[in-house]
């Protein structure tokens, strides 16, 4: 079967239109969808789903932040675990002493820390700490001499000669002690960041101590605890039986 062929003549090859120099080439259109509209380029879902759980997270951190959603644990909170472990006894000491006065001290300790050539705004540190602590004074009945103590046949006199009174150790009191005041240089900032060096804070309870120490001496507290030595010691002669008690002190 011959297929129908074309009543059309084929019309020879025309030639090549040549385009002049002067004529810009015709733009080339692009394929419109077809509703008509242009396409918009989307956020990738792989980077808009992160940033949506992001700002989701961040919205429900600062809620639980501000106590805005009271049924929501707050994740900034923080807790305190005690993982000491528990006091071991070293040794027992026997005592003697008798504790007849206490001192109650505070002191204002300004140490400045400075360099030689730098200036403090560079190096170095300058702080006031507030110290309190207390100091005792004691009569060591153990230190009672040979013949110290004497009682009548009649066992209603009786004649006590004792020791002078000491001061025991200084006793600082962390709870009531704190750091009012400190001024650090550039260089120290930066340590300071990076540990917390603790050498500090003993230098300033050391140079306290010292300081508790040296203000109880120049106090009135072992003649108190002489005094008051001598008149616990009559009133408990006396309620055993003694009618005479003499107390006094060795010279």
């Amino acid at each position: 079967m011959r297929l129908p062929t074309s009543s059309r003549r084929h019309e020879p090859d025309e030639p090549p239109h040549e385009q002049d120099d002067d004529e810009a080439p015709a733009p080339r259109r692009t394929a419109e969808p077809r509703d008509g509209r242009l396409r918009r380029r989307g956020i990738p879902w792989y980077v808009g789903l992160p940033v949506t759980l992001a700002v989701i997270l961040a919205v429900f951190l600062a809620a639980a932040k501000l106590d805005l959603l009271p049924g929501l644990p707050n994740p900034f909170a923080e807790r305190q675990v005690d993982r000491s472990q528990p006091a071991v006894l070293k040794s027992i000491q026997d005592m003697s002493r008798y504790t007849a006065a206490t001192g109650n001290f505070q002191v204002i300790v300004d140490l400045d820390q400075d360099a030689k050539f730098l200036p403090s705004a560079i190096l170095g540190k300058r702080t006031l700490y507030v110290a309190a602590g207390t100091v005792g004074a004691y009569v060591d009945l153990g230190e009672l001499a040979d013949g110290a103590v004497k009682v009548s046949a009649d066992r209603l006199t009786a004649t006590v000669v004792l020791p002078h009174a000491h001061l025991a150790d200084p006793a600082l009191d962390v709870k009531h002690s704190y750091v009012f005041a400190q001024q650090r240089g550039f260089f120290d900032r930066i340590g300071d960041f990076f540990s917390g060096n603790p050498g500090d804070q003993q230098k300033l309870e050391v140079l306290a101590t010292e300081k508790i120490s040296t203000a109880a001496q120049q106090t009135a507290l072992t003649g108190t605890a002489e005094t008051n030595t001598r008149t616990m010691l009559q009133n408990l002669l006396k309620s055993l039986g003694f009618t005479t008690v003499t107390v006094t002190t060795a010279p």
